[in-house]
C-alpha cells in the first residue's frame, strides 16, 4: 500500500494535526526537525521531544488512527559531531584547496568514518523508536560541500551521499533488521549516482527543492522544473520504483513564508498539485508526501483551518 503523508515540525504536532491528518485519510505523519546549518541542534531537540509523555500520547493517538510516525531529518552533523575533528580529521571532507573541513558532511571514502556514522545511526534509531521500518537520516542541508580528497574527487555529490546512506542502513539494521533507509534526491544529490550502487534496503526519496512550486513540475516551459526532473527517470532506474517516495512542497508554508515567522497565509495551489500527483503516479510512485510546516497552532490562530483535508483528497484522486 502506498504512503500518503504530511511532514511537520515536531513542536507543531498537536491533537488538531492528528485529527486533521486522520480526516484527510493520511497514513504517515512525518516529523522534521528544522533544517539548515543548525539541523544537528534541532535533531537533538527532537530526541528530547520524543521522550516527553505528551509526545508519546500523540504517537499512540496517531497509531490508533492507522498512521505511522516517521522522522525525516538532516542528521549528518549529529551522526558525525564536529568535536570529533580534533581526533580524526580524516573523517571529514576536504575542500578544493586540500584542507580538511569540520563544517558539513564527511569524507565517505574513509572506511572508519563510515563505520562511525553507522554506529551513530544505530544509536539514533534506538532513540527515535517509531512504528515504521523506514528511516530518513539525511545528509547536511547545505549545497556545494562534497569531499574533494584524492579518493572522493571523482565521485559526484550523489555518489558520496549513497556511500554514506549504505553505511547508515548497515548501522540501523543492527537495531531493526527490517529497516529501510532513504536516499534523498535533493539539491546537489538530485542527479543520479553513477559509480555507487544502493545496497538492498535503500530506497529513493525524490525532493525537487529548486522547483517552481507555482508551475506544474513537468511543465516543459519552466526551466527550473525541467532541470529538477532531468534525472528522475535515471533515479527510478537506479533505485527502482519499489518503495520510492515523493517528498514535495505543496503544503510547505515554511517555504512560502521564507522560513520566517509569523507564517504567511497559504492557499493550496490545487491545479499544480493535481497535475503533479497525476504525473508522479504515472511514473510509478506509490508513496507521496509533502512538507506541511508552519501550519500549526500559530497559523490557525491567524488564518483558520489549513487546507489539510483537500490535500488528502488530491492525493487520493484517481487519475
Amino acid at each position: 500500500m502506498g504512503k500518503r503523508g504530511i511532514i511537520v515540525h515536531p513542536h507543531e504536532l498537536d491533537d488538531k494535526w492528528v485529527e486533521d491528518a486522520a480526516e484527510a485519510k493520511l497514513n504517515v505523519m512525518g516529523l522534521h526537525p528544522v533544517g539548515g546549518v543548525d539541523a544537528h541542534l534541532t535533531l537533538e531537540s527532537a530526541i528530547h521531544f520524543h521522550l516527553l509523555p505528551e509526545s508519546r500520547r500523540l504517537f499512540k493517538k496517531l497509531e490508533s488512527k492507522g498512521m505511522q510516525v516517521e522522522y525525516e531529518a538532516h542528521a549528518m552533523r549529529w551522526l558525525l559531531p564536529r568535536d570529533v575533528f580534533a581526533s580524526a580529521p580524516h573523517f571529514f571532507r576536504m575542500d578544493e584547496e586540500g584542507n580538511r573541513k569540520d563544517d558539513f558532511n564527511l569524507c565517505p571514502s574513509q572506511p572508519e568514518a563510515l563505520d562511525f556514522i553507522a554506529d551513530r545511526a544505530e544509536q539514533l534509531a534506538r532513540m527515535l523508536t517509531v512504528n515504521s521500518d523506514r528511516y530518513f537520516f539525511w545528509l547536511d542541508d547545505v549545497p556545494g560541500i562534497k569531499c574533494h580528497c584524492e579518493k572522493c574527487r571523482s565521485l559526484s555529490a550523489s555518489d558520496q551521499q549513497l556511500l554514506a546512506v549504505n553505511a547508515i542502513l548497515r548501522g540501523v539494521r543492527r537495531f531493526n533488521v527490517h529497516a529501510k533507509v532513504c536516499y534523498l534526491a535533493y539539491m546537489d544529490a538530485i542527479q543520479c549516482p553513477e559509480k555507487v550502487a544502493p545496497v538492498e534496503g535503500v530506497f529513493l526519496e525524490y525532493a525537487p527543492f529548486y522547483r517552481d512550486s507555482h508551475r506544474p513540475l513537468f511543465d516543459p516551459e519552466c526551466e527550473k522544473n525541467v532541470q529538477e526532473v532531468a534525472a528522475l527517470e535515471k533515479l527510478l532506474g537506479h533505485f527502482g520504483r519499489r518503495d520510492a517516495q515523493v517528498l514535495e512542497y505543496w503544503m510547505d508554508n515554511s517555504r512560502f513564508s521564507g522560513w520566517t515567522k509569523p507564517p504567511r497565509y497559504m492557499p493550496l495551489d490545487e491545479q499544480v498539485m493535481a497535475e503533479d500527483v497525476k504525473a508522479y503516479r504515472k511514473l510509478g510512485f506509490e508513496s507521496i508526501t509533502s512538507f506541511g510546516c508552519y501550519l500549526g497552532q500559530d497559523y490557525r490562530e491567524l488564518y483558520g483551518e489549513a487546507p489539510v483535508i483537500r490535500y488528502g483528497e488530491l492525493l487520493r484522486e484517481e487519475n
